[in-house]
Formats: structure tokens, C-alpha cells, sequence
């Protein structure tokens, strides 16, 4: 029953959102009901059974083992995998999920934004010519590269998975942060995004120089030189920029402030349809130079999301994805699988895998 009425919850929330700009409900309310989908996690359950378990194991042989709680996820004695296999990734996906329920005291009610958007920093730093920078070695928890400008605020991220890596210690934090922004895209409704592990962790000499991430006061010749030196084209870098639909801004980080649709916690295509169909006006403040809808003028655009219209090139996949939630959600999806995995030496056994939502009831 609890489980049917959160993913009734869901799909209400789901199209309640994608209808918010057109009845002008007032920011706020969204923002309560995407925190409803986060704060109805369920209660952990304690069990002295398993802690048994972990001491005959232990004096069994002294051999690694795995145990887990009443709920599935392992514990923190957990020893290394030497071969994690799906269900391994799974258990950890379905940690990071029970982590988006419970916590639900962050921004509009969900770290799953600022999940995403250290999953993205992290890979989009990648070079082309140079081979460098990308997912692969999780560079950013060192201080050059952490203190980029550009990944302000991503230490909130990086603490949040702090207790699945201690629970699971023989994963990389380079796959965990991957992971961790597959889960926060499928939790938040967006579409399946296949997962495929296999990145190594690197020292601090790796971390890559700033400035490869994208300037959001700039125009279309920025936004593709970045994208263009990661091997994207037109209409991948407008199907990236969908995950603008997520999350906001914040002065004491970027400097902006706000959010660019009214479900900042649920994915849609309502970011583009807002580009597309409301009018934007620059926002008088003291802050820098951003847009606001003239209709609530709760809502912000950034300048490098305006030339998503204003570009001849980058305006008619603006238009399509406005018009297609589904041709959006499809190419979003093959085009996040391309950002994750660039730079990484995957095994040539190696393959992708789909991770279970937690909405999906199927078996």
C-alpha cells in the first residue's frame, strides 16, 4: 500500500509540474509538493541479527564477507568485492536513493540537483585532444580542482555520499559519483540512463585546469568551444542543457539566484517550453547579469540558456524538445550515457547496465 500511494505521489507530482507555468501557481507551492516526493521515505529498521551474524563470520575464518541490514544495504563492515557484479551497483543505487527519501531538508526538498550536477562537473572537464580530465579519477576532491569556481557548492554532494562510500568501501569514489548522478535522475522521473563501472581514482596531479567547465555569463561561441572540445555537437549541447530543469542557483556560489522551472526536483521538458513560450526581461538587482519570466518573476535563465533561442542553430532543437518531452527525454539520455563515460578506459569486457528506479514496481 505505502509503496502504491509514493508512486501514485510520483506520477501526480510528475503532471502536476509539467502544468505549473500554464496555471501560474506560485513558486512556492511547486516547491512544497517536490519535497512531498522526498520526505515520505520509509523508516529504517534495526535488527541486532545481522551484527550476529557479522561475528560468527568473522570468527569463522577471518575471511572479507558481506552482511546487511533489515533493509538491504550493507553494512560499514563490508570488505573489499574483488568482482562487484550489477546487484553489487544496485545495492549501492538503491542506498543513494534511500538517501534522497530520508534527506529531504536541502534546497526544494532533494540533493538530487546537486548529484547531478557533480556527476556532470566531474566528466566535464574532459579534453578531446589531450585525453584529460573527465570522470575518470574523481580529481575533484582535491583543493585545485575542488575550488574551481564552477564547483562551488559541490562539497554538499560530495559529504552527502560520504556514508554509502564508508558502507561500501570497494567501490571508486569516480563510479560512485556516476552512480550517484544516475540514481538522482532517475529518482527525480527522468529517463533510464544505462550505468557502466570501471573508472580508478587518481591523485591530486590529474586534476585538471580551470576553466574547462561552462562560463555561464557568456554566449553561443563559449558554449561551443567547451562543448566542442568534448566531442559534442549543436544538438547534444541543447540536449544537455535540459538538466537546467533541476535545481537552482545561489548567490553565495555561482552568484545567481534562483530556479529555472517551478519543479526544480522533477524532470521535465519544462525548461525548454519556458524558454520557448514565456517572456524574459533582465532582472534589475545587484547581482550579475541574468533574465526573469515577466509573468512571476520568480524564475531565472542564465545568458548561456537565452542563446539556446536566440542562436538559429541551437533554436530549432529548443523548439523540439519544448514540443517532445519523450524526444527530449531520448536524447537526453544518450547524451548524459556520452558525458559520463567520456575519457574512461573501460575493460573490453566491460558493459552498461540499467539500474531498477525505486519507482519502477516490476520484475
Amino acid at each position: 500500500m505505502a509503496s502504491a500511494a509514493r508512486n501514485f505521489s510520483r506520477v501526480a507530482t510528475r503532471t502536476t509540474a509539467r502544468n505549473a507555468f500554464a496555471t501560474s501557481v506560485p513558486r512556492q507551492a511547486f516547491r512544497q509538493q517536490g519535497s512531498r516526493f522526498y520526505s515520505s521515505g520509509s523508516q529504517k529498521q534495526s535488527s541486532s541479527s545481522p551484527a550476529l551474524l557479522a561475528v560468527a563470520a568473522a570468527a569463522a575464518g577471518g575471511l572479507g564477507y558481506w552482511y546487511y541490514t533489515a533493509s538491504g544495504a550493507p553494512s560499514a563492515a563490508s570488505t573489499k568485492i574483488v568482482s562487484p557484479t550489477k546487484d553489487d551497483y544496485q545495492r549501492v543505487y538503491n542506498q543513494i536513493a534511500e538517501r534522497l527519501e530520508e534527506k529531504d531538508d536541502y534546497d526544494d526538498g532533494s540533493f538530487g540537483p546537486v548529484l547531478l550536477r557533480l556527476a556532470w562537473h566531474a566528466s566535464g572537464t574532459y579534453d578531446k585532444a589531450t585525453g584529460t580530465g573527465g570522470s575518470n579519477g574523481a580529481t575533484m576532491r582535491f583543493a585545485p580542482e575542488g575550488d574551481h569556481g564552477a564547483n562551488a557548492g559541490l562539497l554538499a554532494a560530495r559529504d552527502f555520499l560520504e556514508p554509502v562510500k564508508k558502507a561500501n568501501p570497494w567501490i571508486t569514489y569516480s563510479d560512485l559519483w556516476i552512480l550517484a548522478g544516475v540514481a538522482a535522475i532517475q529518482e527525480m522521473q527522468g529517463p533510464i540512463i544505462p550505468y557502466r563501472p570501471g573508472r580508478e581514482d587518481r591523485d591530486v596531479s590529474y586534476c585538471t585546469p580551470d576553466g574547462r567547465l561552462p562560463d555561464a555569463t557568456q554566449g553561443s561561441d563559449h558554449l561551443r568551444n567547451i562543448f566542442y572540445r568534448m566531442g559534442f555537437n549543436d544538438q547534444e549541447i541543447v540536449a544537455l542543457s535540459g538538466a537546467h530543469a533541476l535545481g537552482r542557483c545561489h548567490t553565495d556560489r555561482s552568484g545567481f539566484e534562483g530556479p529555472w522551472t517551478f519543479s526544480p526536483t522533477i524532470l521535465t521538458n519544462d525548461y525548454y517550453r519556458l524558454l520557448v513560450e514565456e517572456k524574459w526581461q533582465w532582472k534589475k538587482w545587484n547581482g550579475p547579469k541574468q533574465y526573469e519570466d515577466k509573468t512571476t518573476k520568480s524564475l531565472m535563465m542564465l545568458p548561456t540558456d537565452m542563446v539556446l533561442v536566440q542562436d538559429k542553430k541551437f533554436k530549432p532543437w529548443t523548439e523540439k524538445y519544448a514540443k517532445d518531452n519523450e524526444a527530449f527525454f531520448k536524447d537526453f539520455s544518450n547524451v548524459v550515457l556520452k558525458l559520463f563515460e567520456l575519457g574512461v578506459p573501460f575493460a573490453e569486457s566491460s558493459e552498461r547496465w540499467t539500474m531498477k528506479p525505486t519507482w519502477d514496481e516490476s520484475k
